[in-house]
């Protein structure tokens, strides 16, 4: 009976499949057709300025903390791989020692990987493809013949991120990484 409300009363007496049919076709406004109460969330269908503000604070913050862990973890991956890449280099001036006797000089350096030295009779290179390799930052390896360390005869060495003797000079930065 509420689709009955509001109409007149003519309406009303010619009976309720006249009414359905007018309303089927449009001949009675939507006004006047009971409609179910709006409830709170049908009024609240979107987001506010403010809940969009407190999500986009709150992925700020994760973004804030998780950054400097990834960076840390890209940085520690750049040293694992300088690493890794001294032990190949390392493993090279040894086969050019058993070859030749002994690991190339200071003004050879590693340059007597890839052409040979004058004078070098048991030289059987190039021992390295390509070009000399890099470490991860893009700096040359440093090799130094004597070496600085005890109980070596040569360093082969990487300045780190701050390049071939960083800001504290050739050999004394604290981010040096060298062959074992």
């Amino acid at each position: 009976m509420r689709a009955l409300r509001g109409l007149s009363r003519e309406r009303h007496r010619r009976g309720v499949g006249f009414i359905i049919f007018e309303v089927l076709h449009g001949q009675i406004g939507r006004e006047m057709v009971a409609q179910p109460p709006r409830t709170r969330r049908h009024a609240r269908a979107g987001f506010t300025l403010l809940e969009i503000l407190v999500v986009l604070a709150i992925l700020g913050m994760l973004i804030g903390l998780v950054a400097p862990a990834a960076m840390r973890q890209l940085g520690g991956a750049k040293i694992a791989i300088a690493r890794q890449a001294l032990m190949r280099l390392a493993t090279v001036l040894d086969l050019y020692r058993l070859d030749m006797g002994a690991y190339p000089t200071a003004e050879q350096g590693l340059a007597a990987l890839l052409e040979r030295p004058a004078g070098a009779a048991g030289w059987n290179g190039p021992y390295i493809t390509g070009a000399l390799p890099a470490d991860p930052w893009g700096h040359p390896f440093e090799y130094r013949v004597p070496s600085r360390l005890a109980g070596r005869e040569y360093d082969l060495c990487t300045g780190g991120p701050g390049g071939p003797g960083g800001p504290g000079g050739p050999g004394g930065t604290v981010e040096e990484i060298c062959a074992p």
